[in-house]
């Protein structure tokens, strides 16, 4: 190595050596200056670096028989849902009066509060992205993406809503095809403007809001667990507002809400898939469609998910996640090609343009002036769904994304798989309208019949329907064990105070229950027990996911006001050296150098300091 060399290396070195010293004092120096929080929070001076108090995750945790679990929130958890399973069991026709009346009764008076939330979740996560926070990584500067974006995106899209989109793809534009959702006043039914309007309706439901919802919650995960090392769990959410009170009856409180919110939207979820299974089965095989058919395949398929836990997140789920989006790929790529081509890439194009063109009323729409109550059954169902969901997915989205900055967080969870959705949506439901209104297919007859028949029927109509049929059985299966086993390692983050690794019998039993929640909502009320399900853990943790909004807020701003200040310092830093470098390779003098430097130093700071008056 020449002289130069060797001289730019030490350079190098002592420039390392000088920013890792000055960045420890002024992240120190930053802590201590911090603006205490200001607003709604308990304890106006708490910090996210404060560490007294605080404690490590699963301090607490009872460890026994090969169980490693939160005491206070697996039990009351656990106690609630057995209360429900049993009662619903044993008075499954009292349940389905009740789970109707619920419905009803939550969708007519608080439906406009959902509907007003969800769009809060957007605002929110376009602030996060494309505000000053949007360059803060997830995990810290130095923190790398553990997983490839093709896996990123493929699990995103398996865990977030799989099933759902196969249930509803042929299901739901056929269905406003026939019933135009009212919004759309003085269109007529199986007209072209009904399936603009079925297209565009489907769209609203499938597209920016949900991801948005699913943003917010999985950012604020990631960002409290992998940036201020609290739990990954909900409670870790609240720190800013209530301090260590998250370890208390109030975090508990939140967990238990989020664990029960979660199997319910999941149960909603899984019960979808095996009608939509069990009516593939019927198709091809004639095996009778029925609550106990469905709950054997329940038992079967949560089987495999086991199985999938018990091979942990890169073993089970990305490897499925990744087969399972490859085999929906070249489904989709086959329907496309053997159905209306055209028709659906014009549609795709067209439907998009509608959708955004009335994003806003569609958005902020409530049903004020009509006495009926279609949003019921459609957004605030989804909607709290979504919520409902939120916990699941939001939680395994953070559990995958560490080490992506904010900004590329945000835009990868909700365009991406918004514009996938859109396409899916397209082709299925496409083909299905242009069958319909050509005369090739009766789908909505099948419809009327059973929901779950819907894809099965449209597949009918294309090139080798059986196989197709057998795939698409093959792919709702798929999508239940990916959902499955994401949704028991999520519970199982959540009763566990937030370890990653957990027993594998821990993890077994929440797969387990999983299943017998949705068996349980099948026997008592199938679909409208279902919807039930989600909207009633839907609608409280709605109001703890705003509350979340502030507290995120809160984080993030501090964080950035932290770093923002010790990136100066740095920068001053490094000047300073590369000034000094300079000086000492005119100048052989070491108390000349010493002279010039504190003189240009001088010179900066007194050009800063009338900077500052200035303003």
């Amino acid at each position: 190595m020449d002289k130069q060399k060797k001289k730019e290396l030490a350079s190098q070195q002592a420039l390392a050596k000088k920013l890792k010293k000055a960045e420890a004092e002024a992240r120190k120096k930053a802590i201590k200056n911090r603006k205490p929080f200001k607003g709604l929070q308990i304890r106006p001076t708490v910090s996210l670096f404060d560490e007294a108090g605080k404690e490590e995750v699963g301090e607490n945790n009872w460890k026994r028989f090969g169980f490693d679990i939160h005491p206070q929130v697996t039990l009351y958890a656990s106690i609630i849902l057995i209360i429900f399973i049993s009662l619903t069991l044993l008075f499954p026709s009292t349940a389905e009066n009740l789970f109707n009346t619920i419905l009803t009764s939550i969708t007519k008076n608080t439906g406009w509060f959902m509907i007003f939330a969800a769009n809060i979740f957007i605002v929110a996560s376009l602030y996060f992205a494309f505000g000053r926070y949007g360059k803060i990584i997830l995990g810290g500067k130095n923190a790398k993406p553990e997983f490839s974006k093709f896996a990123w995106y493929a699990m995103l899209l398996s865990a977030g809503m799989g099933i759902g989109l196969l249930f509803w793809s042929v299901a739901e534009p056929i269905t406003h095809y026939g019933d135009p959702s009212p919004m759309f006043s003085g269109v007529d039914p199986y007209s072209a403007s009904a399936a603009q309007a079925a297209m565009t309706s489907t769209f609203f439901h499938w597209g920016i809001h949900p991801w948005a919802i699913y943003a917010i919650v999985g950012l604020g995960l990631a960002f409290f667990s992998y940036n201020k090392g609290l739990p990954l769990t909900i409670r870790s959410l609240f720190y800013p507002i209530i301090g260590n009170k998250i370890y208390g009856l109030w975090g508990n409180i939140i967990d238990i809400l989020s664990v029960l919110a979660t199997l319910m939207g999941l149960a909603t979820s899984l019960g979808l898939g095996v009608s939509q299974v069990n009516a593939g089965l019927n198709h091809l095989f004639g095996i009778n469609i029925s609550i106990t058919v469905q709950v054997l395949l329940i038992v079967v398929i949560t089987g495999f998910a086991t199985i999938s836990v018990v091979m942990g997140l890169d073993g089970g789920v990305k490897r499925l996640s990744e087969i399972n989006m490859i085999l929906a790929g070249v489904f989709l790529l086959f329907v496309l090609i053997a159905g209306p081509t055209v028709y659906i890439l014009s549609g795709f194009t067209q439907n998009i343009g509608y959708y955004l063109s009335n994003f806003l009323e569609m958005s902020l729409w409530t049903e004020t002036f009509r006495a009926t109550n279609w949003q019921g059954g459609w957004t605030v169902f989804y909607w709290a769904w979504w919520i409902s969901w939120s916990p699941f997915v939001g939680m395994f989205i953070a559990r995958i994304s560490k080490g992506r900055t904010v900004r590329e967080f945000i835009m990868g969870v909700i365009f991406i798989p918004t514009v996938i959705s859109f396409l899916w949506m397209s082709v299925f439901g496409g083909t299905a309208i242009f069958q319909e209104s050509s005369g090739i297919g009766a789908i909505s007859a099948f419809i009327e019949q059973n929901e779950a028949l819907a894809l099965f029927a449209m597949v009918d109509n294309l090139p080798l329907a059986s196989i197709l049929s057998l795939i698409g059985i093959i792919l709702v299966t798929v999508f239940f064990v990916t959902s499955s086993d994401s949704g028991s390692l999520v519970v199982d983050h959540l009763t566990s105070g937030g370890k990653l690794d957990s027993p594998v019998p821990q993890r077994v039993f929440w797969a387990i229950m999983e299943g017998v929640v949705a068996a349980t909502l099948l026997i008592g009320g199938g679909l409208t027990a279902l919807q039930t399900a989600s909207i009633i853990t839907g609608l409280p943790f709605t109001i703890i996911l705003i509350l979340m909004i502030y507290s995120l807020n809160l984080g993030l701003k501090q964080e950035y006001e932290i770093e923002t200040s010790v990136d100066e310092v740095l920068e001053q830093v490094t000047t300073d050296h590369v000034i000094n470098e300079v000086i000492s390779s005119a100048v052989h003098d070491d108390a000349l150098v010493d002279i010039v430097t504190d003189s240009i130093k001088e010179e900066t700071e007194k050009a800063e300091d009338i900077e500052k008056n200035k303003e």
